[in-house]
């Protein structure tokens, strides 16, 4: 099982994740990352390092999250791949405590 970028991180998009990754397989969209479960190889290293908890391993998705598996495998094929930390996206943290941030998500580069 891999894990699973999940919805507190769109509008945010930190990057402390994709730093302590040994293998390099996040993936960055306009205002979302997504992990590529091909390459992902589940040391659970990134999950804790999100400050908005949006990583997730596949196994403990709940029903309304079930989707961001699908999702992160569409656009890990699609966006490119990020190797290093930058900043986060600028309204970040007033996004990090919105709920229901689906509708905001950009799939389009």
């Amino acid at each position: 099982m891999s894990y699973v970028v999940t919805e507190s991180c769109i509008q945010c998009k930190y990057t402390d994740c994709v730093e302590i990754c040994p293998v390099d397989c996040f993936h960055e969209g306009p205002n979302f990352l997504v992990i590529d479960p091909e390459v992902c190889i589940d040391c659970g290293v990134c999950e804790p390092e999100c400050p908005v908890n949006a990583i997730v391993e596949e196994s403990q998705l709940t029903d309304e999250q079930r989707h961001f598996a699908e999702l992160n495998v569409r656009y890990a094929r699609q966006w490119p791949l990020i190797t290093g930390k930058t900043e986060p996206l600028p309204e970040a943290e007033h996004w990090s405590t919105v709920p229901d941030k689906l509708a905001q998500l950009k799939t389009a580069l």
